[in-house]
């Protein structure tokens, strides 16, 4: 797979280990055209049928509209252009979509391309990070298992800031790995890993940070040079950091709270406190004040929580398990086998360090996530897909090498074996969709198993097709899963990978039905926390019927109040129903219709903000149809306290508001309890006649009853 090259170093330690020091290998002359070959296989397959998702996430694109219009919502992440509230995360995943749609205009490829170019982007810098020690093959390889990963392909076609993210996440393990190399330039390396750092905060904040201790431990040991020089290396990485982060938070921090929009997702008005609690600390415990069902704490009982079960099977079970799981166990075993390969190497040995790079960022994610009480959603796990792909690519090329070893070759036998016997285990938890894949997986690795067990007593060729028959097997399974994620439309909070029938695929929120939206919601959840008979349809497109025995949909927190939220033709007292998506436009943006989109642009320009409603999502979906200002009272959840009841009084008293629109959750407060926008609900009600506009409830704010 690889041809040392003949410049390198001389081989220092045990010789099973010489084609591995410190060299750089020269590429094949298949090598470039491969690459090329998968970059654009990649972007080809991510584009395919991508307006099929529309606006996504309706909450992001609202904020990246919003950012086409405006520099300050650029800057801010607002909601809408006439600054009321920010998203619940710093804004850099939404900049490079806002600045499409501020060349392009507004529209759904405008906000989608961007992020498939950072899918792209990921697999490319993988390949180069994997190559560079271990070979075109093992880059290749790891590339590839990275573009096939169902989680991969959801989110880097989809607006949420995990695409930035784990694209920052794997610049920054790229930028440790040369810092590693030594040389001159080895702080300057450092230095970007850490910007990389910095920036991926900017996206998503603290999650940001998961792996930084495993990268900078493995740094401080096993860097070249002294250890004084060592630690000043990780210093100036993390002033770095710290510059790359820190200028964005310190203006909005000390830029005065009454002329810049509220900080979305906060109770304060604080960024820090947004940071540290409801995007911090209260992801690991659960204490996530102003979230999905409050704030108080875990529960569920032992093992679990509001999000679902904890523990070191979360990754594994039916809601997860399509998503990432596929070739984990093969990351694992071949974590292992790499560090045993490498056991007697030097100390600055760089082929060891990117085992432990990788691995520790695989394994410290892999901890959090898997044992996190706060809120958790499948789709997350694409920050494990790097990790997992650069070890698959690296502990395969390594046991390669030395396959002529029988521990070698038996330790690829059994990672094909495991990886046919997992995929055959998670394709049966869909039964009814391509039955015949399972067992020509099963049969296939099986056979390769055999075949890699005996790899070095044979002619080459025939070890190389037992190599291409296991690693076309372990990736049937995931890449059947993301030919039926690429072919389906997304949108929503709450989006899954793989075909729909599953536990976890076409989950609540995730899939578009076919034959469009309906009252009922995707996955068969209504909002009512009541049973109705059983899942049906698997592989349809659509599963009918509510969750068996009132269970919330995953993603959704176990123990939610019944009756809390409701679906499109759902009616709340006082305000009446909002035709908003799903739970009430929680999860989604509202169906518009004509009606309500002519009335709204009607006299548009003499207003601030041609609506309020309750909620991001609902208010989403009125500003996307018009795009014009919509304020989000109450921020995502509606339990921001924002604006409050003296403010929002103000602004109609000023004449910025033109309508209230009512929505499921408006009269409550949103679900995270009663508040002041329940007071504002009321307020309305009492204040102002209502009159039913196509499907929505309106009340216009300059009519007084």
């Amino acid at each position: 797979m690889t041809t040392p090259n003949p410049a390198a170093p001389a081989a220092r330690g045990s010789d099973r280990l010489a084609r591995f020091w410190r060299g750089r290998t020269e590429d094949a002359p298949w090598a470039r055209p491969a690459f090329l070959g998968l970059l654009a296989a990649t972007g080809l397959l991510y584009l395919w049928n991508l307006s099929a998702s529309g606006y996504a996430n309706s909450f992001y694109s609202a904020a990246v509209q919003a950012g086409g219009e405006s520099w300050k919502a650029f800057f801010f992440g607002s909601l809408d252009a006439a600054n009321a509230i920010t998203v619940d995360k710093p804004p850099a995943a939404l900049w490079p979509m806002a600045l499409s749609v501020r060349l392009f205009g507004l529209g759904s490829w405008q906000i989608l391309v961007p992020e498939v170019l950072m899918g792209v982007a990921s697999v490319g810098v993988l390949y180069a990070a994997v190559r560079r020690r271990f070979g075109a093959g093992a880059g290749l390889i790891a590339g590839l298992v990275l573009a096939l990963t169902p989680v991969a392909a959801l989110m880097f076609r989809f607006n949420n800031p995990d695409a930035l993210l784990a694209l920052l996440m794997t610049v920054a393990a790229y930028g440790v790995l040369r810092a590693l190399e030594g040389g001159p330039g080895a702080v300057k390396w450092l230095m970007g890993a850490g910007v990389a750092f910095g920036f991926a905060f900017l996206a998503k904040t603290l999650q940001a940070f998961l792996i930084l201790p495993p990268l900078a431990l493995v740094y401080a040991v096993c860097a070249p040079g002294g250890l004084g020089r060592r630690i000043r290396d990780l210093a100036l990485a993390g002033l770095a950091l710290l510059v790359s982060a820190g200028w964005w938070v310190a203006l909005v921090e000390l830029w005065p709270a009454s002329s810049r929009p509220y900080v979305g997702g906060s109770q304060n008005n604080s960024f820090l406190e947004l940071t540290f609690g409801y995007n911090g600390l209260g992801r690991i415990n659960g204490n996530e004040t102003g979230s999905v069902g409050g704030g108080g704490g875990p529960g569920g009982g032992a093992g679990g929580g509001r999000w679902g079960e904890t523990g070191i099977g979360r990754m594994f079970n039916d809601a997860v398990g399509g998503q990432i799981s596929w070739l984990l166990p093969a990351a694992l075993l071949l974590l292992v086998a790499g560090l045993v390969v490498t056991r007697r190497a030097p100390r600055t040995d760089t082929a060891r360090s990117a085992f432990l790079v990788w691995g520790g960022a695989l394994l410290i994610t892999l901890a959090v996530f898997s044992f996190m009480a706060g809120i958790f959603h499948e789709y997350y796990t694409i920050a494990l897909a790097p990790y997992v792909a650069a070890l698959v690519g690296m502990g395969a090329s390594v046991l390669w090498e030395e396959r002529t070893r029988f521990a070698a070759s038996a330790a690829l036998a059994v990672t094909a074996a495991v990886t046919a016997w997992w995929a055959w285990t998670l394709l049966g938890r869909t039964p009814d969709w391509l039955p015949w894949l399972r067992w020509t997986v099963l049969v296939a690795g099986a056979v390769a198993a055999l075949g890699l067990l005996v790899s070095g007593r044979v002619d080459r060729r025939l070890g190389l097709a037992a190599a291409g028959l296991g690693l076309a097997a372990g990736l049937a399974g995931p890449f059947a899963y993301t030919l039926a994620t690429v072919d389906t439309g997304h949108q929503g909070s709450i989006v899954t990978a793989g075909p729909s029938g599953g536990r976890g695929p076409g989950g609540f929120g995730g899939r578009m039905p076919e034959g469009g939206q309906g009252d009922q919601m995707p996955g068969g959840f209504d909002g009512q926390g009541q049973g109705q008979g059983q899942r049906q349809g698997q592989g349809q497109g659509q599963s009918q019927g509510r969750m068996p025995g009132g269970t919330p949909p995953q993603g959704m927190p176990q123990g939610m109040p019944q009756g809390g939220f409701q679906g499109s033709r759902g009616e709340r007292p006082g305000l009446g129903g909002g035709g908003g998506g799903g739970m009430g436009g929680l999860l989604n943006g509202a169906n518009v219709g004509a009606e309500a989109k002519a009335a709204l642009l009607k006299d548009a320009g003499s207003y601030t903000w041609v609506a309020a409603t309750v909620g991001a999502q609902n208010a989403a979906g009125y500003q996307l149809a018009t795009e014009k200002p919509v304020m989000a009272i109450g921020g995502f959840n509606g339990s921001d306290p924002s604006p409050t009841l003296a403010q929002f009084k103000q602004y109609v008293a000023e004449g910025k508001v033109h309508y209230f629109i009512g929505s499921g959750e408006g009269n409550g407060g949103g679900p995270g309890g009663p508040g002041g926008n329940s007071e504002i609900s009321t307020w309305v009600a009492a204040t102002f006649e209502k009159t039913t506009v196509g499907s929505a409830t309106f009340y216009d704010l300059t009519k007084e009853k």
